[in-house]
């Protein structure tokens, strides 16, 4: 599924290694089963989803306020309210919605992209 080279597969595996906290609602856990489904297989989704809700650095959340910052992808709302709610550092994404959240004063919260997090993490080391 994921290169043993590819950012994501790093990102994985620094999860793995508990080496940061992700933070996750129901609507977060639906979508990654939903996404790897697609990506892989029902099967290969179950497992994922398993680790992740087993793994010690995993910290779930039920966010009942929903901020509705982004717009232009409503779904993309769990994310930044699964965050808000968790009082995360930030939100790693690749994806331009995001990027309203920079010009939002409040709630204030971070974007960094795949490649900036895995340098953040690799630098804590």
């Amino acid at each position: 599924m994921l290169s043993r080279h590819s950012d994501a597969y790093l990102g994985w595996r620094a999860f793995r290694e508990e080496r940061y906290v992700l933070c996750v609602s129901n609507d977060i856990i639906s979508e990654y089963t939903e996404v790897i489904g697609q990506l892989a297989t029902p099967e290969v989704a179950e497992n994922v989803v398993n680790a992740i809700l087993h793994a010690p650095n995993t910290k779930r959340f039920d966010p009942y306020f929903r901020f509705g910052l982004i717009a232009e992808d409503s779904d993309d709302n769990k994310f930044v309210d699964c965050a808000i709610i968790a009082n995360a550092d930030y939100i790693v994404s690749d994806d331009a919605h995001f990027n309203v959240l920079s010009h939002t004063p409040f709630p204030s919260l971070r974007v960094l992209h795949l490649k900036e997090f895995l340098a953040d993490i690799q630098s804590c080391n």
